[in-house]
């Protein structure tokens, strides 16, 4: 039983091609028999594996877990030209036709979370659910948004035309959006990761989520939704992250006391929260029993008063 156990939550990755759009790196847990799917998707410059790896093991106790490679990030699908948050949508999408997935829940972090509204506005008969965690409907007024207005579009097109700083990666913006690492071995881990994905990538990928909003349309999200709030947020900031709960009809909030970086630097936390905010959104029997057992621990969200 006990190896059973630990064949269905070892992470595993491999390349899996989608027809038509290119390779992806994914990396999955089998989970149990029966189980619910979660697709993990990483935010700005990150991998899966940096943003998920020490969490997938947790998750796969009791999901099917699937967290793939963004296109133009790590080994996901390479991209040529400008990066669009609705690419990485329709390439979930036909991943998830690819593995055979069926429905799903859609996990995201940061930009990944707004990809996976995307993922409900554009194929809402593949998500059963979505959790996600430090992002917003838009990030207008946040520190994030005050970056781009500072100069990402000009840093962008330098990158574009000059050879040279193309070959630059994203482990410069390493500090501005995982924040400090005490670690030293998971600041070198961390810069590794963040190496893999091109500093033109992360660049555009920043101004991608810097335009996105769903504030038209969020109201409409009719699945159960978890909302994952970094309540020390220095990039998106809490305010922004409640305000996205709200705007969901009926989405459960789920505080953690950390930053931004949470799952690089707070992994047994992040694993905590993510776990009981998959679990309260989850179809299954294991879902139906934790949301009986954490009603009362669980804070629904509301309007502010006023």
């Amino acid at each position: 039983m006990r190896q059973v156990l630990e064949e269905a939550t070892a992470p595993l990755s491999r390349l899996v091609v989608l027809p038509g759009r290119g390779a992806m790196r994914v990396w999955e847990c089998a989970g149990p028999p029966g189980a619910d799917t979660l697709v993990l998707i990483h935010g700005v410059a990150a991998t899966a594996e940096l943003n998920w790896g020490r969490v997938l093991a947790p998750l796969g106790c009791h999901f099917r877990v699937v967290a793939p490679d963004l296109r133009g990030h790590g080994d996901g699908i390479p991209t040529g030209g400008r990066f669009r948050l609705e690419d990485c949508a329709d390439d979930i999408a036909a991943l998830a036709t690819v593995l055979g997935a069926g429905r799903f829940v859609a996990v995201g972090y940061s930009m990944g979370g707004m990809i996976a509204q995307l993922l409900f506005r554009r194929h809402p008969e593949l998500v059963s659910g979505l959790v996600l965690c430090s992002t917003a409907g838009n990030v207008v007024e946040s520190p994030m948004k005050k970056l781009t207005a500072l100069g990402l579009p000009t840093a962008a097109a330098a990158i574009w035309w000059n050879p040279f700083l193309r070959l630059l990666t994203a482990d410069i913006l390493g500090p501005a959006l995982v924040g400090p690492i005490e670690d030293p071995a998971t600041a070198r881990w961390a810069r590794a990761q963040l190496s893999r994905t091109g500093l033109a990538t992360a660049v555009s990928a920043m101004q991608a989520a810097c335009e996105f909003s769903s504030d038209g349309w969020i109201g409409q999200v009719d699945v159960p939704t978890a909302v994952v709030v970094t309540t020390r947020d220095t990039l998106v900031t809490p305010s922004r992250q409640r305000e996205l709960a709200r705007a969901i009809p009926g989405a459960s909030l789920h505080e953690a006391q950390a930053d931004h970086g949470m799952c690089i630097t707070a992994p047994p936390m992040f694993a905590r929260v993510l776990l009981e905010a998959c679990l309260s959104v989850a179809s299954g029997p294991t879902g139906d029993d934790r949301r009986t057992a954490g009603a009362g621990r669980r804070r629904a969200v509301r309007p502010a008063a006023g």
